[in-house]
């Protein structure tokens, strides 16, 4: 089964399950789904930031300084997020991630996915899926700052950084 067939939940502006449909007709048609955001540190607190390949299906080639994907139809949050981050990272044992917030996404061209933020801490070596992943370093968060303007990111992702650094500072 390629990524495009995989079934996904629709869902309303209020995160209730619509019915179902295929990854492909779900990008296609912009149909309302979820999705994870697991940001990565090491033991030394610096954040796993990759370059999506050329090959995704949504925003290839491009950085982010999360792991992650869509939540399949009938699969929990806290499910996909661990599934996903132990796929894109290549381990297997990683501690629970811990749910930050939820919030609606949404791209300004009427698509919009809800996005579930969490964060994990990884102490095992990564072995990122060549499939997923073009190019991977654990960086300083200063250095992360640093590139934000210099490196094209996944918008979402960084929508969802944005938050994330709102939250932690109470905002």
């Amino acid at each position: 089964m390629s990524s495009a067939d995989e079934i996904l939940d629709v869902v309303d502006e209020g995160d209730r399950v619509l019915g179902q449909a295929p990854r492909g007709r779900v990008y296609a048609e912009g149909l309302r789904h979820r999705c994870v955001f697991v940001q990565v540190r090491d033991a030394e607190g610096r954040l796993f930031v990759h370059r999506r390949t050329s090959t995704k299906l949504v925003f290839p080639s491009l950085y982010d300084m999360f792991v992650g994907g869509v939540v399949g139809a009938g699969e929990a949050y806290d499910d996909a997020a661990l599934r996903e981050a132990e796929e894109e990272l290549g381990v297997s044992g990683l501690p629970e991630p811990e749910f930050l917030f939820k919030f609606l996404y949404e791209d300004g061209a009427g698509h919009g996915w809800w996005s579930a933020v969490y964060e994990v801490r990884c102490e095992l070596p990564v072995s990122p899926q060549v499939a997923e992943v073009a190019w991977h370093a654990f960086l300083p968060e200063t250095e992360v700052e640093r590139r934000l303007p210099e490196w094209e990111w996944v918008p979402d992702g960084l929508a969802a950084y944005e938050r994330l650094k709102a939250h932690r500072s109470g905002a």
